[in-house]
């Protein structure tokens, strides 16, 4: 059995076929984890829904701020925007079904016999495993629960304040900045306020910004971190931190790592390029 981690997909879902097709991948023995953002941007956002909730067990995934999106737009809460590729799953004859499954994935999932956690953006400096692991759970209790809880918190999902996490907030604040945090973050200030507008790689933001993983209040040092979301900061390791979003939506590549073997190859990357 291999466990291996994949980076964001985008609906690129050839770029994924053949990644699989490389891995050797058995999904009667092997395990897929998935960095979210399943769909937008690439042409196959339907497709790769169908491939990934065709694995069954064999595939662990958790949403990313492009799969919160499409559960906004398939409830009309949203419209679809400039660049998405997201028609193709509305108008689908299993549509319901594919985002009745998307919304009972986990915003964070743990291991910890591989001592390993997995989450789209980041981890909030600050929050312990344990709390990261509680506060998620109250945004997915809100996704898996009843619908007009779940399209309250889709309507009151979007926009970029509070910033900063305080034990008071409560209600859809508290459930935004945890969201945001799961599924945006990139930068933060000195104070763990969340920087929205800095997308750049490390070296490119203002003095003020570190990346989320660099900020001296990070607890979860003791957990390798497997993320993606940042594809200007690409594949990228740095002690216990390992990215995997390496841009092949935007003609960069689809990478994957072993997750459970020191022994093994580490890393396979797919070109993409999508037109």
């Amino acid at each position: 059995m291999a466990i291996y981690a994949v980076g964001d997909i985008q609906g690129c879902v050839v770029a994924l076929e053949e990644l699989l097709d490389d891995l050797q991948f058995d999904a009667g023995k092997d395990k897929l984890w998935l960095t979210g953002d399943l769909v937008n941007r690439g042409p196959g956002s339907l497709e790769t829904l169908r491939l990934i909730k065709g694995l069954g067990d064999a595939a662990t995934t958790i949403l990313g701020n492009h799969d919160l999106h499409l559960m906004a737009v398939a409830e009309e809460i949203r419209t679809v925007k400039p660049g998405d590729t997201l028609k193709k799953i509305l108008s689908a004859p299993d549509r319901d079904e594919l985002i009745s499954w998307l919304r009972k994935q986990p915003l964070v999932y743990f291991d910890s016999s591989l001592k390993t956690l997995m989450v789209h953006a980041g981890v909030y400096p600050g929050w312990s495993a344990k709390e990261l692991q509680q506060r998620a759970h109250e945004v997915e209790t809100v996704l898996q629960g009843p619908d007009d809880e779940y399209r309250a918190f889709l309507d009151a999902m979007y926009g970029r304040k509070p910033t900063r996490w305080h034990n008071r907030l409560g209600g859809h604040k508290r459930l935004r900045l945890i969201t945001n945090a799961c599924t945006r973050m990139r930068y933060v200030d000195s104070k763990k306020n969340l920087d929205f507008e800095q997308k750049g790689p490390p070296g490119s933001q203002p003095k003020q910004l570190v990346p989320w993983f660099s900020h001296p209040s990070l607890k979860c040092k003791s957990w390798r971190i497997v993320c993606g979301h940042w594809s200007a900061l690409g594949y990228w390791r740095n002690g216990k931190i390992l990215a995997l979003d390496s841009g092949c939506v935007w003609g960069g590549a689809l990478t994957a790592v072993r997750l459970d073997s020191d022994n093994q190859r580490q890393c396979w990357q797919v070109g993409c390029t999508v037109s």
